[in-house]
């Protein structure tokens, strides 16, 4: 495979560990623990992995390892790092046992139950480290919840004799590790099941998790787009730029680019929400803004728009709760099967409350169409698919147009539309995620051959430099919580959504009238792997701020 210099050169880096994982640890457990919330729930359900402490590795005495054979899954979108958590599992491993295997299993969850997988080696390894995708084995979104899945599951891993199996996922993955692990112990198969946190959105943090993988590096790929296109803006001086991030439910992608680059508008769909904004309430914010730079002369900007934002205005979240609780089969708990689009549409119109109705008629008909029609595999409706930036700048074309003949507008609109997704979740991954993701990896090696099952692997302070990194392990059912998903009553492991009274949005609050008005972009320009530190090994200024540093 022909490849580039930078990938060369990229292959040869080897990630930093933290102090503690470099050489023999021993497990320090701390108190026990309970669900973040709907304690007797969640007990009840995961009576074998309920409660247990999260622990710290610290060092300990080298003792004699026997080889141990681990499965590995990737599961949900991609996110940079993927592949050096898996390079850090396989190292680990293998410095507990040199005979120890590795097992992946090919296109998510999906290949653990059609015993679909392939063994790693020094040669398959070395091809991947510190490299962006989920390529190495690909990735899948079936959700692993039926004991025919864990029963078809057991089968493959004792056929490969396999003793762990360790599950790189995001919230909805994670919760299927824990549901996965309880099975298990419950059936005493004798199989630990790990979690990693994954997903570039951000939403997957909380105390003892203090990023999930992948956000740092999607988060600064998009903010070097985002100048780019504020250099442009600057110099052409006619265009609105309308910017939709990736993000579906939490807006910490948008927070993060707005602290990197400080466009003139971004919206955050918790304060959105917490406000009780209207969609026209929104449009108005907008529409006020681009009037006041028309005052000065600037007929540009940037607006940024979290892809989650239109859940997030409450009478739309109230009409998408009710299309959830119609579109899904009380039996079975399953999506309802329609014969045509038209037939669901005229169900949904059918089947819903008056007001619903009334907020469902007064959209474009594309979005009111999607609302309807398209969900994802876990029954949610699929946001990134409704045009946020181009519903938005329209409505504000129009809101200007009504100001101009108010009198209250001066000047000239004229948008351009961007959405930003897929362009940040294969990137090669940044200093910070490529030694995050190889310690998460390797962290996982010293949770299995701890003992530990229904955990996920955990590296923290990692503001710090990488030697002081703490490694050590959470119990997933500790973050978790009651929902309702696709019409039922679910444990899931609870989402963290923007913190309006946290540092990182105060800090933005305080800067985006100055923000709004002026010019003051910023240019991050591309990721930096190799230099000073202070360029290429820095964090995310929403950790940095979490943690006043």
């Amino acid at each position: 495979m022909e490849k580039s210099a930078l990938q060369i050169a990229r292959a040869a880096y080897q990630p930093k560990l933290p102090q503690a994982l470099k050489g023999a640890v021993v497990a320090k457990e701390g108190a026990a623990t309970q669900s973040v919330g709907n304690q007797e729930e969640i007990k009840a359900l995961f009576p074998n992995t309920y409660g247990m402490p999260v622990v710290e590795f610290v060092a300990g005495e080298a003792k004699q390892t026997e080889a141990i054979n681990v499965g590995i899954i990737l599961s949900g979108g991609q996110a940079p790092g993927g592949h050096n958590v898996i390079s850090g599992l396989y190292d680990g491993v293998k410095t507990l046992n040199k005979d120890s295997k590795l097992y992946g299993f090919l296109m998510g969850p999906g290949g653990l139950v059609d015993h679909k997988y392939v063994e790693f080696t020094d040669e398959f390894i070395d091809e991947y480290r510190n490299t962006g995708g989920f390529d190495i084995i690909g990735s899948g979104r079936t959700k692993l919840e039926k004991v025919e899945q864990f029963e078809s599951g057991i089968e493959i891993l004792r056929k490969l004799g396999i003793k762990a199996l360790v599950i790189i996922g995001g919230d909805d993955s994670n919760t299927n590790a824990c549901v996965l692990a309880e099975y298990y112990a419950a059936k005493n198969y004798g199989v630990q099941v790990i979690g990693c946190p994954k997903t570039i959105d951000g939403d997957l943090k909380n105390e003892q998790i203090e990023t999930s993988f992948g956000f740092d590096t999607a988060c600064k790929t998009y903010s070097e787009l985002i100048g780019n296109i504020q250099r442009d803006c600057n110099s052409a001086r006619k265009y609105w730029h309308f910017i939709k991030l990736m993000g579906r439910s939490a807006s910490h992608i948008a927070l993060e680019c707005a602290l990197e680059t400080q466009p003139n508008v971004c919206l955050i769909s918790e304060e959105i929400e917490q406000k009780a904004m209207s969609l026209d309430e929104v449009v108005c914010y907008i529409a006020n803004i681009v009037a006041q730079r028309a005052a000065d002369g600037n007929n540009f900007g940037t607006v940024l728009i979290p892809e989650g934002l239109i859940e997030f205005i409450p009478a739309i979240k109230k009409l998408i709760a009710e299309l959830n609780e119609v579109l899904t089969d009380p039996a079975t708990g399953e999506s309802r099967e329609f014969a045509s689009a038209e037939e669901q549409i005229a169900f949904v119109t059918s089947n819903i409350a008056a007001d619903n109705l009334a907020v469902l008629n007064s959209l474009p008909a594309d979005v009111k169409r999607q609302l309807c029609l398209d969900r994802d595999p876990h029954g949610n409706v699929q946001v990134s698919l409704i045009e946020t930036e181009k519903l938005l700048s329209a409505m504000v074309a129009k809101k200007l147009a009504e100001m101009k003949e108010e009198g209250k507008y001066v000047g000239k609109f004229s948008a351009q539309h961007h959405f930003f997704g897929y362009e940040g979740r294969c990137a090669a991954p940044s200093n910070y995620d490529a030694d995050y993701c190889y310690s998460l990896g390797f962290n996982a090696s010293r949770l299995i051959a701890s003992g530990k099952t229904g955990y996920m692997s955990v590296i923290k302070n990692t503001t710090a430099p990488a030697a002081e990194w703490i490694a050590g392990g959470v119990p997933i059912t500790m973050m978790m919580n009651i929902e309702r998903r696709n019409g039922q009553n679910k444990p899931v492991i609870r989402k963290a959504l923007v913190e309006l009274e946290g540092a990182p949005f105060k800090f933005f609050a305080s800067k985006r009238e100055e923000w709004a008005r002026e010019t003051a972009y910023v240019y991050p320009g591309p990721i930096q792997y190799f230099g000073p530190t202070e360029v290429c090994d820095q964090c995310t200024k929403t950790l940095a701020l979490e943690q006043g540093k």
